[in-house]
C-alpha cells in the first residue's frame, strides 16, 4: 500500500500510518527499531533498497529525509512537506513501514521537528548517512536523536581526511560502514595468529588508494599488536593483502579477485577462504545487530592515520594520555590495550611477553566483535 500526501504535516503522515495498518489488517506495531536515511535524491533508492533488504532481519520503520534543492528564490521561500507512505510486504520492507520525506525550503533546516513525531516509541533509533555525512554526527540535530549513528568514509571525496575528522569528533555510538567492511578480515586475522605461537614484529596491509578500509584495518593492528605497520597500495578491488611478520615465519593473508582468498602461515599448507566483498544491506544488517558503542572501533580510530609507516620502535611509545587510560583499564578489568614496551631500558623479554599479550588480546577482540 502506498499514501501520498504533498503539502502535508508529521501529524498527517502519523494518521495515515495508523490507517494503513488498520486497513492492512495489522493494527499493531511489530518493528524494533527507528531507521533514519538522511540523503540526497539521487542516493536515495540504493539506499532504500538496502535499508529494506537489512529490515528483513530487523523490522524496522524507515524514514528517508530527503531535502530538495531550492533552484531560486522563489522556490526558496516556499516551505513544504511530501511524504509518501509504504506499508505492507509489497512494498520491500517485510513487516516494516517506510516514510519517504521530501522537505522544500526552510523546513529543510529543521527536518528534526519533522522525524522526531514519527519515531517508534520506547525504539531505539539508526541515523544513516549513505553520502554528505555531517562533519560532527553526533551535534548534527537529527544525529542527536539517535543512539547509532553511521557514516560511509567510502563515499567522502576525501576518505583519509574523512577519517582524521571522525576521529576528533568521534562520541559513543558512532560508527563507519568502511569499519563494517573489514569485520570478515579481522576475524580471519585473530584465527590465523591463534594457530602460532609466535611474535609478530611487523605488519603490511596492501589495498587500493583512498580506501578508508585498508587505513582501518592497519589502524586497528598498530595499536592491538603495536607493532610498525606499512600501508602499501594495490590495484585492488578493495583490501588485497595483509603481511604479518613473526619470529616463526610470515603469516599472509592474501585476497586478489575480491572474493576468495588465500591463507598462508609458516609450516603449514596454503588453505582458500570464502573472503568476500559484501553487499551494502549486509554491512547495514550487521550494524543494527548492536547498538551499543563500538569500543574496537573507537580505539583504532583514534590511533590515528598519521601513525602508520612510522619506524620500528615509535609504535611501543604510548603517550602519557594514553597510558593512564590503559592502567585504568587494567585496574578496572584486569586487562588492558596491549603494550608493545615501554621506553628506553625495557628488557627484550618484558617486550616479547608483552606483543604475545597484544596478539592474544587482538584475536580475542576480533572474535567478540565478529560475533557481537
Amino acid at each position: 500500500m502506498k499514501i501520498d500526501l504533498t503539502d502535508t504535516t508529521s501529524s498527517k503522515i502519523n494518521k495515515a500510518l495508523v490507517e494503513g495498518r488498520r486497513s492492512l489488517g495489522a493494527p499493531t506495531v511489530g518493528m524494533v527499531l527507528t531507521l533514519v536515511i538522511v540523503t540526497d535524491e539521487e542516493n536515495a533508492y540504493d539506499a532504500l533498497r538496502a535499508a529494506h533488504d537489512a529490515s528483513r532481519e530487523h523490522p524496522s520503520r524507515i524514514l528517508v529525509v530527503i531535502k530538495r534543492v531550492s533552484r531560486g528564490p522563489r522556490d526558496r521561500a516556499t516551505t513544504r512537506l511530501d511524504a509518501e507512505v509504504q506499508l505492507g510486504g509489497d512494498t520491500g520492507n517485510g513487516t516494516g513501514e517506510t516514510v519517504m520525506l521530501r522537505l522544500y525550503g526552510e523546513v529543510g533546516d529543521h527536518a528534526q521537528s519533522v522525524v522526531l513525531p514519527l519515531l517508534l516509541p520506547d525504539a531505539p533509533v539508526v541515523v544513516w548517512w549513505p553520502v554528505n555525512a555531517p562533519e560532527n554526527p553526533a551535534k548534527d540535530p537529527l544525529g542527536a536523536l539517535a543512539q547509532r549513528r553511521v557514516t560511509d568514509s567510502y563515499a567522502a571525496e576525501q576518505p583519509i581526511h574523512e577519517l582524521k575528522a571522525r576521529a576528533e569528533t568521534y562520541t559513543p555510538g558512532d560508527t563507519d560502514l568502511s569499519w563494517t567492511r573489514i569485520t570478515p578480515w579481522r576475524s580471519m586475522l585473530a584465527a590465523a595468529l591463534d594457530q602460532v605461537a609466535c611474535e609478530v614484529t611487523a605488519v603490511e596491509v596492501q589495498g587500493e588508494e583512498y580506501n578508508p578500509s585498508v587505513e582501518l584495518l592497519a589502524m586497528w593492528l598498530g595499536h592491538r599488536l603495536a607493532v610498525p605497520v606499512k600501508r602499501t597500495a594495490s590495484e585492488g578491488p578493495g583490501l588485497t593483502s595483509v603481511r604479518m611478520e613473526t619470529d616463526c615465519g610470515p603469516v599472509v593473508l592474501d585476497r586478489n579477485d575480491g572474493s576468495l582468498a588465500t591463507l598462508s602461515v609458516e609450516g603449514q599448507p596454503d588453505r582458500a577462504v570464502a573472503l568476500k566483498r559484501r553487499e551494502t544491506a549486509e554491512l547495514i544488517a550487521e550494524e543494527l545487530r548492536r547498538l551499543d558503542p563500538d569500543d574496537t572501533y573507537a580505539a583504532a580510530l583514534k590511533f590515528g592515520v598519521d601513525r602508520l609507516d612510522e619506524p620500528a620502535g615509535a609504535q611501543t611509545a604510548p603517550t602519557p594520555e594514553e597510558a593512564a587510560a590503559e592502567a585504568a583499564e587494567t585496574a578496572e578489568t584486569g586487562t588492558g590495550a596491549p603494550q608493545g614496551g615501554t621506553g628506553p631500558g625495557t628488557g627484550a623479554a618484558k617486550k616479547t611477553a608483552a606483543r604475545k599479550s597484544a596478539k592474544s588480546t587482538a584475536s580475542a577482540s576480533a572474535k567478540k566483535a565478529t560475533t557481537s
